[in-house]
């Protein structure tokens, strides 16, 4: 991390909050109401929780902003967990005494649709020494301080990861507290990046690919987890179809012997359903992929089917279905590195157009 940066941004947050001290007064008084609100979730007040206090646990999250309906992505996760289940698991992430990086990773695997953005806010405000807030936003501020191998997508973000970046931004607090003799935890940090270190070109460079030396094709690391990253990429389609206006579904019956990864699905008026299939292969056989989408095709609402991979697997899709004649000419391909940073624009367009307003929440 480049400290003389580092201080020099300080310098300016700290100006600013000089000149604007009503401001300075305000963003203390929500960070405290924030943190006590979380903080009295104790792990026995967690067990007790009803699905009401639930909803707005989850809403008052930085991090449902891009929700415009943020009840849906509750019903979401009580429906795909079950919520004694992810109540459960809340609690043991935030009040367990085993290492964060081993927490970190179990609730990853056994949470579904809950990702490091939730998750980090979640242990930020209620343990706001100890634990960092991990979004977009925050890795737009630590690559502009020149901190190296951030995890820019979920499968890249494991325990090991987040307990190096925690004790990155907490360095970052000592820095802030040294030169600013002020109340500061790695909820001040969060305040910090936000207001100092989202530098425009530095957010405008996120969405482009990462390539691998001397190429321009986009690449997914050679050790990545082959299941995190299936995981990620077809819950992240089931999101963009969200933010499109379909309903959308994963893991989902579609014919006789398909489940099928990804649905996108819209009822056209009084004519009927129109559905898009997608399934991912981040690894294992091609031939269980084509026979899933062959088999999704028996269903006549089934409108369109696309494989998600890498070029190189895309490239033996393509190869293994030239004397498949029902489904050659139907197939779309969709480079999953492509539905990553579909995901962050996306992401941050809802972002911005549901800070405005217009609709009100739960409508």
């Amino acid at each position: 991390m480049n400290k003389e940066l580092l201080k020099t941004h300080i310098s300016s947050y700290l100006e600013k909050l000089k000149n604007d001290p009503q401001r300075s007064v305000d963003d203390l008084n929500e960070r405290r109401e924030r943190i006590a609100y979380y903080q009295s979730w104790t792990a026995d007040r967690l067990k007790q929780m009803t699905t009401d206090e639930f909803t707005e646990y989850l809403a008052r999250l930085w991090a449902m902003r891009i929700w415009g309906n943020k009840q849906y992505v509750v019903d979401k996760l009580v429906e795909d967990n079950g919520f004694p289940a992810i109540v459960d698991n809340i609690s043991e992430l935030i009040w367990t005494d085993s290492p964060i990086a081993e927490r970190w990773d179990k609730f990853l695997k056994t949470v579904k649709g809950a990702g490091p953005a939730m998750m980090s806010e979640i242990l930020c405000h209620t343990h706001p020494d100890k634990y960092m807030l991990w979004n977009r936003r925050a890795y737009v501020a630590l690559n502009h301080l020149g901190v190296e191998n951030l995890p820019r997508y979920n499968y890249q973000h494991n325990g090991k990861k987040y307990e190096e970046l925690c004790s990155i931004a907490k360095e970052i607090a000592r820095e802030i507290e040294a030169m600013g003799e002020m109340e500061t935890n790695l909820v001040t940090v969060d305040y910090f990046m936000w207001d100092e270190l989202q530098v425009e070109k530095n957010l405008s460079k996120i969405h482009q690919p990462k390539t691998s030396r001397g190429s321009t094709v986009p690449v997914i690391e050679e050790d990545a987890d082959p299941v995190f990253l299936h995981n990620e990429v077809r819950d992240k389609i089931a999101d963009i179809g969200s933010w499109l206006g379909f309903q959308a579904e994963t893991e989902k019956k579609i014919a006789g012997g398909a489940v099928v990864d990804t649905v996108w699905e819209a009822t056209i008026g009084n004519m009927g359903r129109v559905i898009y299939v997608f399934e991912v292969q981040t690894k294992g056989s091609i031939d269980s992929l084509i026979l899933n989408l062959i088999k999704a095709l028996n269903n006549p609402a089934v409108q369109g089917v696309v494989a998600v991979s890498d070029p190189k697997q895309l490239e033996k899709v393509k190869s293994e279905i030239v004397g498949v004649s029902n489904l050659k000419d139907k197939l779309k391909y969709w480079d999953y590195i492509q539905v990553l940073e579909v995901h962050e624009a996306l992401e941050s367009v809802n972002e911005v157009i549901n800070s405005l307003g217009l609709v009100p929440q739960g409508f």
